[in-house]
């Protein structure tokens, strides 16, 4: 899910170059055809919408017909930048259904269609390790999104191998929202790899750029009366 631009879709340009065959979904059923386009013979597009599981029962049913998965991933988020007792409540909704009921739709209808021992991948983000100034409620659901991968990591192990992907800053029509400097800010395709190789190797969770992620990770391991002092400081 997510593949209709941004990240998704250079993940998609990245496993294309290495001979996969893909499934190609988002909302966006005219962006998935041209990337389709592009990519050639071995992407097949099948549009559906994390917040409806209706459409998501449907493509699981259509890709049964084909046989198991190797893989499922969804990068679908909403994202919107700001204070959180600034929000829009009902954006501050729509942001939690897709972010987080949209992980919770997407694993249940993916993984019955993962072969023995596939993989089943969540994006959640560096904006989860704590609650950050101007991370809204943005940050709250992807902290959601780490506590549910780590829950279906437990309860489905062995047959599904669930993983989590936590990215820094990527240059895409999300962020292009932020009026910050952001730190380490990366492009798609160098943030496609990057997912590619840590999905190829062993563990639970991909996070990149390492120089952003292992900061944030000490932040979140302090004491509550040295990190939130320090996070204050970023108030602006």
């Amino acid at each position: 899910m997510g593949a209709s631009d941004g990240i998704g879709a250079a993940l998609a340009r990245v496993w294309a170059a290495e001979g996969a065959d893909l499934i190609l979904s988002a909302r966006s059923a005219d962006k998935l055809s041209d990337l389709a386009e592009e990519l050639g013979s071995g992407a097949t597009v099948l549009p559906c919408d994390v917040t409806d599981r209706d459409s998501l029962a449907a493509a699981a049913s259509r890709i049964q017909e084909g046989g198991p998965l190797d893989r499922a991933v969804t990068l679908a988020a909403l994202y919107d930048p700001g204070k959180v007792m600034q929000v829009d409540p009902d954006r501050a909704g729509q942001i939690v259904t897709v972010n987080l009921t949209g992980c919770f739709n997407f694993a249940r209808a993916a993984t019955p269609v993962l072969r023995q021992g596939g993989q089943l991948a969540l994006t959640g983000s560096v904006a989860g390790y704590m609650g950050l100034p101007q991370g809204q409620i943005y940050s709250a659901t992807k902290a959601a999104v780490a506590n549910l991968a780590e829950s279906l990591r437990a309860e489905l192990a062995p047959q599904t191998d669930v993983r989590l992907i936590s990215p820094g800053f990527v240059a895409t029509r999300l962020t292009e929202k932020n009026e910050f400097d952001m730190p380490a800010l990366m492009q798609p395709e160098d943030a496609a790899k990057a997912i590619v190789n840590g999905l190829n190797r062993k563990g639970f969770e991909v996070h990149f750029p390492r120089r952003l992620t292992l900061p944030l990770k000490l932040l979140r391991a302090l004491p509550y009366a040295i990190s939130l002092p320090l996070t204050k400081r970023l108030v602006r």
